[in-house]
């Protein structure tokens, strides 16, 4: 079955920014009575899952040959051909503090490739979408990545996963390797918008590990379609499930896998 992508992506973005609106209403109302705690530091909320439940039943409209890895685990992949990757709500911990960004974030793969990427930043009210063999957007208009090739003039985004202890030799790695030596870091909350945000030139890199595939299939697509460059931590293409990220312009990459190496 040859899928009409752009067509796809159409109805994907509409379904995001629809989410998306939901999320921005219960925001004005939420309360943190309702709060789960999955794993330490690691929250859930009401609206993560009603969220998720919204976007599950109208991908399987949209395409009912479909598999699913989502955040929440209301739905699952049995080997279908094509599998949507799905995070409700990322930047949770950012949502519950009504701190920004948090998002939406929708991927289509099959069995070799992301197929589709679309994020919708709720904060911004950006939508920023992709699709194989086009160019990424943001809110109809073309996004690239930024020019910057000097660490001097870099400014980078690095992610703090929940698994501190496992991270932390990772992070203070990092941080060495750049504190005082680029133009400025920052800890956001949201690796998809943050990867988006790559992708237009916002950040010349982002850095983290210890991920959800629902976190970057869809940034993953995006960066990589507006001129950048998506690997692990080696330089490697091990990184669509998240266990390392390195997502960056292309002219500062190597920069950053130099650190990541300890060289």
């Amino acid at each position: 079955m040859k899928l009409n992508l752009q067509e796809l992506t159409e109805k994907v973005r509409a379904l995001a920014v629809e989410t998306g609106s939901f999320i921005r209403q219960e925001r004005s109302r939420f309360s943190r009575e309702r709060v789960e705690k999955k794993h330490a530091h690691d929250y859930v909320s009401y609206v993560d899952k009603e969220s998720e439940r919204r976007i599950v039943a109208c991908l399987r409209e949209l395409l009912p040959e479909a598999g699913f890895i989502v955040e929440e685990g209301s739905a699952g992949f049995s080997g279908e051909p094509y599998c949507w990757v799905v995070d409700p709500l990322d930047g949770t911990t950012n949502f519950i503090h009504d701190n920004a960004p948090y998002c939406v974030s929708i991927a289509l793969r099959d069995r070799e490739e992301i197929l589709i990427g679309v994020v919708y930043e709720i904060c911004r009210d950006e939508c920023f979408w992709t699709c194989k063999g086009d160019s990424s957007y943001r809110n109809g208009e073309p996004v690239h990545v930024s020019d910057v090739d000097c660490a001097d003039n870099a400014f980078l985004a690095l992610g703090l996963p929940y698994d501190a202890d496992a991270y932390r030799p990772v992070f203070r790695k990092l941080v060495d390797g750049v504190y005082g030596k680029v133009a400025g870091t920052r800890v956001v909350g949201a690796a998809a918008a943050e990867m988006c945000y790559v992708a237009c030139g916002r950040f010349d890199a982002r850095v983290e590990a210890l991920l959800g595939p629902w976190d970057i299939a869809a940034g993953i697509l995006i960066v990589q379609n507006a001129g950048g460059r998506v690997t692990d931590f080696c330089g490697g293409d091990s990184y669509e499930q998240g266990s390392q990220v390195v997502a960056s312009n292309g002219k500062i990459h190597d920069f950053l896998l130099k650190i990541l190496a300890g060289s």
